[in-house]
């Protein structure tokens, strides 16, 4: 079995089930209590905040721990809205090609009156900073653009764009939930108000997560309750989560250039070979991306109808994000760079993991290249461009 699907999730490292488990066992006491266990939790928690902040470059009061990416998305949007509310300004500008848990708050603030504007993405995947400063108002409240994409991979110039939103006094928020772990993200040198990040993204437990937030920065409740993460986030703590995250995220930039420089490696032998499969196409740039990601096109196929012979023969992978994957509608970041619709539906995304070896690549590259020729040879759509009553677009 090959697992190819480590933005979607990630297997957790024996460290951080031996962590989880430890604390499952002795560190079970409620943070918030006075008590021995109590404390011990306590003190548990405040190291994990200590470590996770020490990888990003922040301060140990600037992380608030939460349920995941998602949640962290949301309270750093709505929180600077809020804000911005309360200043006068209501617009906000983001990318067309965000996550969900973006994209669907938006559209929420949208409700309310807020001005959103999309930035449109380059056919290579990447935003350009001008374009940014270009859309940015005297009501521009905040700018939320991820880090790197869940989907294609692409890597954003985020300190470009966050020295811009410095000097227009903007808020920057990032999505970086595909990010940590993977790449150095530094908080201070990449000019960043605000940052979402999910465990399980970087071989941590699901259900956790954390929000950075500058010093200064005022957040807006998402749960009301008591006063834990001061305030900012009440319900008793993950404390077992959040120890295995924090010892997840340790291991995971302790060996990221090792990790990083053997995937990329990988990464472009696989690149190269799908692109040997004809009227194929990869999405995004081929050099700023991920390590580990590679998303591809292939034209006259479905990408369901590939994802399940693919899985017959023991390759795990995606179509694009796990969060939209039982929707029949093609991916709205292929769509957002130029794909077409009946191009885009033909996407499969690879996301290796370090422990990738060059047979499971080969092996890859065997299986994708079997069943893509199999799906084209009783594809009417394949028929039609062989025949050249339909033009190839790839």
């Amino acid at each position: 079995m090959i697992y190819a699907d480590n933005a979607a999730t990630t297997k957790m490292s024996e460290s951080a089930i031996h962590t989880m488990t430890t604390l499952l066992n002795e560190s079970w006491g409620n943070p918030s209590s006075l008590y021995l266990h109590g404390q011990k939790a306590k003190e548990v928690l405040e190291k994990a905040r200590e470590e996770i902040a020490a990888v990003i470059g922040a301060q140990p009061r600037e992380i608030t721990f939460t349920s995941g990416g998602s949640e962290a998305d949301n309270q750093a949007i709505l929180s600077a809205a809020e804000s911005g509310r309360l200043k006068g300004k209501r617009h906000i500008i983001s990318t067309a090609f965000e996550h969900h848990a973006v994209l669907h708050t938006l559209n929420k603030l949208k409700k309310q009156g807020f001005d959103i504007t999309l930035l449109d993405v380059h056919e290579n995947g990447i935003i350009l900073p001008s374009e940014v400063k270009e859309a940015i108002r005297e009501d521009t409240c905040l700018v939320t653009i991820m880090y790197a994409n869940n989907e294609i991979g692409t890597i954003q110039p985020i300190r470009e764009i966050g020295a811009i939103c410095r000097e227009r006094n903007v808020l920057f928020h990032t999505d970086a939930v595909q990010a940590i772990g993977h790449i150095p993200v530094n908080v201070g040198e990449d000019n960043i108000d605000m940052l979402s990040s999910s465990a399980h993204k970087f071989h941590g437990p699901k259900g956790v997560g954390f929000l950075y937030s500058r010093k200064g920065i005022r957040l807006s409740n998402l749960i009301e309750g008591g006063a834990q993460e001061r305030g900012k986030r009440a319900g008793t703590e993950n404390v077992p989560g959040i120890g295995a995250m924090a010892a997840a995220l340790k291991e995971a930039n302790a060996n990221m250039a090792e990790n990083a420089a053997h995937m990329i490696q990988m990464r472009d032998k696989l690149i190269e070979g799908l692109r040997q499969i004809p009227h194929s196409a990869l999405n995004g740039d081929e050099h700023q991306r991920l390590p580990g990601n590679v998303n591809f096109c292939f034209e006259g196929i479905e990408g369901e109808s590939l994802l399940l012979l693919l899985d017959d023969k023991g390759i795990q992978a995606s179509s694009g994000s796990a969060c939209t994957s039982g929707s029949l509608d093609p991916s709205h970041v292929l769509l957002a760079i130029g794909r077409v619709h009946d191009v885009a539906h033909g996407s499969l995304r690879l996301s290796i993991g370090e422990d990738i070896t060059q047979a499971e690549v080969d092996e890859i590259i065997r299986s994708v290249t079997e069943v893509v020729t199999y799906l084209r040879s009783f594809s009417p759509i394949w028929r039609d461009l062989m025949a050249g009553k339909k033009e190839f677009i790839l």
